[in-house]
């Protein structure tokens, strides 16, 4: 399970490295813990904006991720005009980002795993020239 210094930490490397790559780019803390919806990351550039939920993991298990947050993330997306996104980063892997959509589903959640994230998930650089 992810600690939140981790989550923290991953969030905010993922913040620089939009900003890197000229994205304006903020970090919403303690967004999984407050009353309304919004993304651990909201990025935009020229007129386009991504909402971004981040999960990062060791070794190859699988990250679970609640309804909830995604019926969130795709709530604060469409009222906002973003993108939702959902980043996950393994350990020693680099970034990947996959749409709601494309996130595989158990009978208590939604989830990602190292497989599913190399087959469906697109990279970074891939990500801001759509």
């Amino acid at each position: 399970m992810k600690t939140k210094g981790k989550g923290a930490r991953t969030e905010r490397e993922l913040l620089h490295k939009f900003w890197e790559h000229k994205w304006l780019c903020i970090r919403i803390a303690g967004s999984g813990s407050m009353p309304h919806p919004c993304p651990d990351l909201l990025a935009g550039r020229k007129g386009r904006s991504l909402a971004i939920e981040c999960k990062s993991s060791k070794g190859t298990q699988r990250r679970y991720i609640e309804t909830r947050q995604i019926q969130e993330l795709d709530e604060f997306a469409r009222g906002f005009g973003a993108e939702a996104w959902i980043g996950v980063r393994f350990n020693g892997l680099p970034w990947k980002f996959l749409k709601p959509t494309q996130l595989g589903t158990s009978q208590r959640a939604f989830y990602v795993d190292r497989a599913l994230a190399h087959a469906k998930g697109i990279d970074f650089l891939s990500l801001i020239a759509r």
